[in-house]
């Protein structure tokens, strides 16, 4: 009975896995090869750019925020079905958009698909998964991100370039009816984390919200804020460069994650975060850097793998980390503010860093972005002094209680 209880990759666990790829496929087949349509197709400035990507973001952080509380009570295939009902149709929509309002207002319903069903499947997917495993689970689990990263915008840019934008549209709609049926031999819905024993009630403000998620979830936008000048800005900056195909960049960036995930998430479950976050954080400052120096396709390459790997490194082990502080009963909303985090984060950066890179350039802008995980690395070691402090004073009461 205890080796079943540990076991990792169950049925439920891979086909949850397969489903987030596919829903987070659509999404980067979107991201990168949207701004530039909007750009060329309806004549708009960096700005109305940068709003293609951040009302997107902003949309769903705000269906995370209720999708979390009703994951406790509703049906969480029925909520991924409407969650995956808004993405495929309202992405369809992308097609008959006439002008850049209709085009964005699109972009604000598929994101509230987009984030019910993405706090949805991981909510799940980490009531499958053993206690003790949990950093490994999310790994793995979060390696279906990895790989839409890595294969969204090649596939996106392809058929666009090669096929036109109905042809991309099309693609996306059949990738979310392909989850529909996997959905069927999914038996893990609602169902309690393999690692609860007595369960208790939340109620007031901390259904949505709990003061050990801040410092994560606060590291988490740190580190989006530099994803999203990556999203929005990167192809225009290749243009600048005169790089020719920049989604090399993410390619090589997911690949770096796919061989990370696995050895940080086993690292985080036997070391804690503090041998995760601190090298990863590193790695993605220089990343950044070196993407402000690019001239050529194998810095550019360089760059990505440098990102990849602190980004995999970083983000599982943020997930597991919330995850693991919160009672299972609140799980839904933990999986929702590290998405929320995620997204508010490259929303941000995706506004603040296109005003940085209108008054500048876009090598300047990537230097700014870099000064974020500065800002990452004095923010967490000042916590952990601050931890360590509290620690020793508690033990000292204990002594002298003693």
């Amino acid at each position: 009975m205890g080796e079943s209880r540990e076991r990792l990759w169950t049925r439920d666990f891979v086909l949850l896995t397969v489903c987030n790829l596919l829903l987070f496929l659509t999404v980067q087949m979107q991201t990168p090869t949207f701004p530039a349509y909007v750009k060329e197709t309806y004549q708009a400035n960096d700005f109305v750019v940068s709003l293609v990507i951040s009302l997107f973001s902003l949309a769903a952080v705000i269906a995370r925020v209720f999708t979390g509380e009703a994951l406790k009570t509703k049906s969480s295939k029925l909520l991924a079905i409407v969650a995956l009902g808004f993405v495929a149709i309202f992405s369809a929509g992308y097609y008959w958009a006439g002008s850049i309002v209709f085009f964005l207002l699109l972009r604000i319903l598929v994101g509230i698909g987009f984030g019910m069903g993405s706090t949805t499947f991981p909510t799940i997917v980490s009531n499958v998964i053993p206690a003790r495993r949990i950093g490994e689970g999310m790994g793995y689990f979060g390696l279906s991100t990895s790989l839409a990263m890595a294969l969204g915008p090649l596939i996106g840019l392809g058929v666009l370039n090669g096929f036109g934008f109905g042809s991309m549209l099309m693609v996306l709609v059949l990738l979310v009816a392909i989850i529909f049926p996997l959905m069927h031999f999914i038996r893990a819905y609602n169902q309690l984390p393999v690692s609860s024993g007595n369960t208790q009630t939340v109620t007031g403000i901390r259904r949505f919200y709990d003061k050990k998620l801040l410092l994560p979830a606060g590291l988490n936008f740190c580190l989006s804020i530099t994803y999203g000048g990556i999203l929005s800005f990167l192809a225009l900056y290749g243009k600048e460069a005169h790089i020719e195909n920049v989604g090399w960049f993410f390619l090589t960036n997911a690949l770096a994650m796919v061989l990370i995930r696995p050895f940080s998430g086993k690292l985080y479950d036997r070391k804690g975060h503090i041998a995760v976050l601190p090298p990863g954080a590193i790695f993605v400052g220089i990343s950044l850097l070196l993407l402000s120096l690019t001239t050529t396709e194998s810095l550019l390459l360089v760059s990505a793998a440098f990102y990849g790997l602190g980004y995999g490194m970083i983000q599982p082990s943020i997930q597991a980390w919330m995850v693991k502080v919160v009672t299972p009963e609140q799980r839904g909303m933990a999986n929702g503010l590290f998405f929320n985090s995620i997204d508010l984060g490259i929303a941000v950066g995706s506004m603040l860093l296109g005003v940085i890179a209108t008054h500048s350039s876009y090598s300047v802008m990537y230097r700014w972005s870099a000064a974020c995980l500065l800002l990452f690395l004095i923010v967490y070691f000042l916590s952990q002094v601050a931890a360590a402090k509290a620690k020793k004073a508690a033990i000292a009461g204990e002594n002298v209680g003693m």
